[in-house]
């Protein structure tokens, strides 16, 4: 083969090892990991809210604390899911795929149920509630496009090719 003809030709695709989580894994990672980020900021905004509107800081401390047990529980298990864990795929995608996301909507969604109207809340939100909501949304997103990839069929073969 010539320099020439061997300088034409595509190079060869470069395929991951055996044990590296193929690129749909580690972008469903990093989706938890947003999530998770997204879920700090709400939290802040939550607690920043309610200190200025006069309540004491103890009375947040059970919240505040249930809320960072979640967030490190789904850091861990983001990374043991990078780590090929289908235990913390499953368990991602029940916990917080699937209960996590009803937390996020079942206000809203009971809001909207009892009669409340998208343009009069609008017109009365503050900064800090559009901010509140967009994070939300970006949350909610994230949560379910790192759901769907964990369980696309390259992510299935790879956890079904790692030992239990």
């Amino acid at each position: 083969m010539s320099r020439m003809s061997a300088l034409a030709q595509p190079p060869a695709p470069r395929t991951a090892p055996a044990d590296q989580a193929p690129p749909v894994v580690l972008a469903a990672t990093s989706l938890w990991l947003f999530a998770v980020a997204a879920g700090v900021f709400e939290a802040v905004l939550i607690v920043t809210q309610m200190l200025s509107s006069g309540t004491a800081f103890g009375e947040l401390l059970p919240q505040i604390a249930f809320r960072l047990g979640v967030f490190a529980a789904a850091v861990f298990l983001a990374l043991r899911l990078r780590a090929g864990r289908n235990w913390a795929r499953l368990t991602l995608a029940v916990g917080l795929g699937i209960f996590g996301t009803l937390s996020l909507v079942i206000e809203p969604a009971r809001w909207l149920l009892g009669g409340g109207s998208i343009g009069d809340a609008l017109a009365a939100w503050a900064p800090m509630d559009f901010a509140f909501a967009g994070s939300r949304i970006l949350h909610l997103l994230a949560v379910l496009g790192a759901v769907t990839l964990m369980f696309q069929p390259r992510a299935n073969a790879f956890f079904r090719g790692r030992p239990a």
